[in-house]
């Protein structure tokens, strides 16, 4: 319980950790005119320790910091009872998808960029204290951040690894799942199941932070639906069968192979057809492999393939691969697409 003076004389608690000393004073101020009572802390233990003895209605935690960084801070948070159901916001100066995903993953259930915004940190925050009581009555903190993933295009699930059943999935990863694999909830598909069972034991035996699995791919003509493995924290208070043995998170996300075969069709002339077959035999894909992909049949595929090498000025398939890996970049190993 916190103490009483708090809940008798203070509004809404928050929790502030930064290791600037000004971004510290600036966010105390702003919460303490705005009626909040305000902590602070500017380390990750300290966070931790202040965290466990106040039990705050929400904790603004800075993602980089020296030493124990933010996203530990969230997960050691995230696996004690007495804090697990705290909302996290993040605060970062950071936008790429690597830490956006990072910090939700570890248990946060929104984010916000430096330099703050107050009227955006006030906002945030009212957001999160109105559904604080049912995050502390269940699992709304992760089904926050996994919505939020969504949001960003990242399609989530989770499944649980004593059995392999899929117990949550977002309605982007529902679509996905289904438009790849062919499966519903409460079914995991094959591909994934193999995946966890050859990846997932490392994951958990690594302490205390392993580097991350092999991802999963799995394709679908030109597009690519790519699969990143997370041991998913658990929510204490839940103690039903369903939470026995954890969790696993798993990160999807969908690319397109579209910009390469524009880039083909206009640096050579092809039609989208001819494009589409160029960009399998540069995979290395053979004819028979190539109609099955892209519907039709050997003898169309080789028609097709007979005018790329005129519009190429080449008379093998090794020549046209070679001038499309040499005239479009997209197509080399470790090219962004």
């Amino acid at each position: 319980m916190r103490p009483h003076v708090l809940e008798a004389e203070a509004g809404p608690l928050v929790l502030i950790v930064d290791d600037v000393p000004e971004s510290l004073a600036a966010l105390h101020d702003m919460l303490d005119e705005t009626g909040y009572t305000v902590l602070v802390a500017s380390d990750g233990p300290t966070a931790l320790l202040r965290a466990r003895q106040a039990r705050p209605d929400v904790i603004l935690l800075d993602a980089l910091m020296p030493g124990m960084d933010g996203f530990e801070v969230a997960r050691r948070l995230k696996a004690d009872e007495r804090t697990a159901s705290i909302p996290i916001l993040f605060m970062t100066g950071l936008t790429e998808t690597e830490h956006l995903i990072e910090g939700l993953a570890a248990g946060a259930v929104d984010y916000v960029t430096k330099p703050v915004k107050p009227q955006e940190v006030i906002a945030r925050i009212g957001v999160h204290l109105r559904t604080s009581r049912q995050i502390r009555q269940g699992s709304m903190v992760q089904q926050q951040a996994r919505n939020a993933l969504d949001a960003f295009g990242f399609a989530t699930i989770t499944v649980r690894m004593r059995d392999g059943r899929l117990l949550w999935q977002t309605p982007l990863a529902r679509e996905l799942l289904w438009r790849y694999c062919g499966t519903e909830a409460p079914v995991t598909p094959e591909p994934v199941l193999r995946w966890l069972r050859r990846h997932g034991p490392d994951l958990c035996r690594s302490e205390p932070a392993p580097a991350e699995p092999p991802r999963l791919t799995l394709t679908q003509g030109t597009r690519r639906l790519t699969l990143r493995l997370y041991r998913s924290v658990d929510d204490p208070a839940d103690t039903s069968a369903d939470s026995e043995g954890g969790h696993w998170l798993i990160v999807m996300q969908e690319t397109s192979d579209t910009s390469v075969l524009e880039a083909l069709m206009q640096t050579f002339g092809l039609t989208a057809r001819e494009a589409e077959v160029l960009y399998w035999v540069v995979q290395g894909k053979i004819n028979r492999d190539i109609a099955d992909i892209v519907g039709a049949s050997a003898a169309t595929v080789k028609k097709h393939l007979e005018r790329i090498h005129a519009k190429l000025g080449v008379e093998t398939r090794t020549a046209a691969a070679a001038l499309a890996l040499q005239r479009v970049p997209q197509l080399r190993p470790g090219a962004g697409v």
